[in-house]
């Protein structure tokens, strides 16, 4: 038995194309060759396929897709609004669902930083809310016909209320009945809120907070709501704009964009991290350099009779610096995957999805890359064979690998973006890298400084203050609340402090890599495969030259 769904779902897309085709030649008086189709920005390569796909079954030529979000914002900067280059602004498409987008103008176009939406927070859950207040639950007569009416009526009825008090609603097989505005606002409240609650998470989402942007923008079927401008202006401190004839504004823009030159290609900025991003990335970095730096001055030399020659070495050390390493490249795997898409020719790794995807598999080969130098330098340098160095240098970081890979996986896909952005997702915490990095160097210290008779008591408290530093880093990377890092704290630091030796120092290094392992899968579950507030990413709606959803 064949499937003919996917067949069948192309034969209904394409009738509505045929037909705007057929009244857009009619129109022009002969063959329309630029065709352009408003999508969501959250569609990925396969839904663009099956529109295109669509188009072409229409009859129609190869169309252009252009994303709601932008195609606004194009028609925005048409009627005069004043937006310069590395700006930013938030569309708030309300059709039938939601579709919250956070863009920033380059100079070649508009930017998607993030974008988040709710198929569950837009017109339609406004209509069976509305419908379930009128009817008091009760069916419409069974010949399908009745549901129908009822919507449309109830739909006429909603867009009535935004002009006056009160309306009559006729009701398949029941009494006409009245309907106001109080009835409205509260079938409305709840998606308001949704909205506005998604509009929070995708300014978090672009590592941006409300006093960056210019202004936010409603369009969309919807956008009318009742009080939709001011929840939103509530929740996010700056005041919220609806766009005058919402539902045609993606329409008007799309015809707008890239008129001068269709064919040109957007360019990919790499953009320059912030300082807070700028840390996280420099402090494992040289933190691990500092560390290696150490190894290789502090290793002791044995040489017997110029026959037996053997070196000693902390190789917990060595381990802790093959680990931040790879954090500073993986918080740096944004920024990679900018370079990358500047310089790729293929469209996939230029969303925002392939950037970050494609980034932290850049920036975990380049960890383990160089990981793999500290072992056969370091080898080199002493004159031992690699294989030792080699075991200590990437056995204990194969579990963040596999960690990142996994959420390079998530990112390729867009399940979703993770609340406060993908940069602020892959810096580990530089409180606990910075605690651990002087707790090993003080361990290190105090294993290799010379023991004068006057000195083995500050060379010993070194070396216990060393363990207690690397026992608090280590819980530290392991939980985030204040209280459980206090009340852990104390048994983890006096354990590491009391077993502080060359045999242990081993052990010491391989823990902190586990719990920095650790960190990332918590990360992984908490931030993208079970967050505590799920916001499905991309649109469940399309149209044709007008915005997604737009009839609300």
């Amino acid at each position: 038995m064949v499937d003919n769904t996917p067949v069948e779902a192309l034969v209904l897309a394409a009738a509505p194309l045929r037909t705007v085709a057929a009244e857009a030649e009619r129109v022009a008086g002969g063959p329309v060759r630029d065709v352009r189709l408003v999508i969501p920005a959250g569609w990925g390569p396969r839904r663009r396929t099956w529109m295109r796909q669509a188009a072409h079954r229409a009859g129609l030529a190869q169309p252009r897709l252009v994303e709601a979000p932008a195609a606004v914002a194009e028609y925005l900067l048409a009627t005069g609004l004043q937006l310069p280059v590395g700006a930013f602004i938030v569309v708030c498409d309300v059709g039938a669902g939601a579709e919250v987008t956070v863009l920033r103008r380059g100079p070649a176009g508009f930017e998607v930083l993030s974008t988040l939406a709710d198929p569950a927070a837009g017109g339609t859950a406004v209509d069976l809310a509305m419908t379930a207040a009128l009817t008091g639950g009760r069916d419409a007569p069974g010949d399908g016909m009745g549901d129908w009416a009822t919507a449309q009526s109830i739909r006429a009825a909603k867009e009535t209320l935004g002009a006056h008090p009160a309306v009559t609603v006729p009701l398949a097989g029941q009494a006409p009945v009245i309907a106001n505005t109080t009835m409205l606002v509260e079938a409305a409240l709840p998606v308001i809120r949704r909205v506005a609650e998604l509009v929070g998470q995708t300014i978090a989402a672009a590592e941006l907070s409300p006093s960056d942007l210019v202004g936010i923008y409603c369009v969309g079927g919807s956008a009318h709501l009742p009080h939709l401008d001011t929840v939103v202006a509530e929740h996010t401190g700056i005041t919220t704009t609806v766009v005058p004839e919402p539902q045609l504004v993606a329409a008007r823009g799309a015809a707008d964009a890239g008129a001068s030159n269709p064919g040109t290609a957007v360019a990919v900025e790499v953009p320059i991290p912030p300082v807070r991003r700028a840390v996280a990335i420099a402090v494992p970095g040289f933190a691990s350099l500092a560390l290696i730096w150490q190894v290789l001055l502090t290793a002791e030399q044995h040489n017997l009779m110029n026959v037996y020659r053997s070196v000693s070495l902390n190789w917990g050390e060595f381990t802790m610096a093959a680990v931040f390493a790879l954090l500073a490249c993986l918080a740096a795997g944004t920024v990679l995957g900018s370079l990358i898409a500047a310089r790729s020719p293929t469209p996939s790794t230029r969303t925002e999805g392939g950037k970050v995807s494609i980034g932290i598999l850049a920036a975990v080969s380049l960890g383990a890359a160089i990981a793999g130098l500290y072992a056969v330098v370091t080898s080199q340098y002493f004159g031992e064979p690699v294989g030792p160095f080699l075991k200590w240098a990437l056995w204990p970081i194969t579990p963040i690998v596999v960690m990142a890979v996994a959420m390079a996986v998530v990112a390729a896909r867009q399940r979703r973006a993770p609340h406060g952005g993908w940069s602020a997702l892959l810096a580990a915490p530089t409180g606990s890298i910075l605690t651990a990095a002087l707790g090993m160097g003080l361990i290190q210290y105090s294993l290799t400084a010379d023991r004068w008779p006057d000195r083995l008591l500050f060379i010993d408290i070194s070396g216990r203050v060393g363990g207690l530093l690397l026992g608090v880093g280590l819980v530290m990377a392991l939980v985030a609340p204040l209280m459980f890092r206090l009340i852990l704290s104390a048994p983890v630091a006096v354990i590491s402090a009391a077993i502080v030796s060359k045999q242990a120092a081993g052990i010491l290094g391989v823990s902190y890599a586990v719990a920095v392992a650790m960190w990332w899968a918590a990360r992984l579950w908490t931030r993208i495969i079970r967050p505590a507030t799920t916001s499905p990413v991309g649109a469940q709606r399309s149209a044709v030259a007008g915005p997604p959803g737009g009839g609300g």
